[in-house]
């Protein structure tokens, strides 16, 4: 009898959050049709181009499966490699087959190689695969899974890590009356929210140093740049995370709520951040991912980590980071405002 009542309290605790409830269904929902959205898309169209080729060369080459670009010469092919406009270039050499690989994404080396071995075995003479020479921009033969999806994960993690705590104890320091007790003061809201965005931020500052550089010094991850900008850009996200996490615990209750909106604004960044090919994601689906800070973030990282690029490339990434991170704490500010009565 006892245990039956205990059983009824806790059915009627749940069903009087109507916000749990919805989350219980809508949360797996939204998540698996995303995953069936990513990975039920359409195949990857390796874009190559064809430097200076013969016509009658051309004729006879299977290309019907890539997205082919036609060049005069190798300086512009380079060019748009470089600016990952085409992922890889084939031209004939001293009448030898050469193809050169963007070679930051292990997956789109293995297509473009694949769709360059298959034009070649429908061509005799001397354009023979088994004598093609490959070189890679970026990366090389050895390059796994790991050093291309590293960046992204690295990215993740801290923004989850640091999303998750800042919400919580930016709840508690509400739940306990602390931060009430700090709107009495003659302290503006604007100063309290640069207040406590600075004291997290200490913390999230040694938290992303930390796990930055053990993914790279401990793990091998690949490091072709410079470690100060890894460390920038995940100050920057951490930053980012930080005053997102604090903007949405104002709108929790308790941490259980808080928990709540991890499947709802932080898991679904994973498939719009670089994790899977934003290029075979359904078209209009792929909007999503210019709105959110780890798209970015990722970009960068494997800008710097993987391409060994500088700042001339990554500082678009760095603003628009930066960007989100001073939106959020002026939409704190008004939430403050505005959203709670404390």
């Amino acid at each position: 009898m006892r245990i039956s009542a205990l059983i009824l309290r806790i059915l009627r605790q749940i069903l009087r959050d109507k916000r749990t409830i919805a989350l219980l269904v809508l949360a797996p929902i939204l998540v698996l049709t995303m995953l069936h959205l990513v990975f039920d898309g359409k195949d990857y169209t390796p874009k190559i181009g064809l430097v200076d080729m013969p016509s009658a060369m051309l004729e006879k080459m299977d290309l019907k499966d890539a997205d082919i670009t036609k060049y005069s010469n190798e300086e512009k092919a380079k060019k748009d490699l470089a600016n990952q406009k085409i992922d890889a270039y084939f031209i004939l050499q001293q009448n030898k087959p050469s193809v050169h690989l963007e070679g930051s994404d292990p997956t789109v080396n293995g297509a473009s190689l694949k769709q360059v071995q298959t034009a070649l075995t429908s061509l005799k003479g001397p354009s023979n695969s088994k004598d093609l020479n490959v070189t890679y921009l970026h990366g090389s033969k050895d390059m796994g899974q790991f050093d291309y999806f590293g960046p992204v994960l690295l990215g993740f993690f801290v923004f989850f890590f640091v999303f998750l705590i800042a919400g919580v104890s930016f709840l508690r320091e509400r739940t306990t009356g602390t931060l009430e007790r700090l709107l009495s003061t003659p302290l503006r809201k604007w100063e309290i929210v640069v207040g406590y965005v600075a004291g997290f931020g200490i913390f999230t500052m040694v938290q992303a140093t930390i796990i930055a550089a053990y993914a790279i010094y401990v793990l091998h991850m690949l490091m072709e740049g410079a470690f100060g900008y890894v460390l920038l850009i995940t100050l920057l996200l951490s930053l980012t995370a930080l005053t997102l996490g604090i903007l949405l615990s104002s709108f929790a209750n308790n941490e259980l709520q808080m928990i709540q909106f991890i499947p709802l604004v932080v898991v679904p960044q994973i498939f719009f951040s670089g994790l899977f090919n934003l290029e075979s994601i359904s078209d209009w689906l792929s909007w999503i991912g210019p709105l959110t800070p780890l798209y970015y973030a990722a970009d960068a990282l494997r800008d710097v980590m993987i391409r060994g690029y500088g700042w001339k490339d990554i500082w678009v990434n760095v603003t628009v980071l930066a960007g989100f991170s001073l939106v959020f704490m002026l939409l704190n500010v008004i939430a403050l405002r505005k959203y709670r009565k404390i």
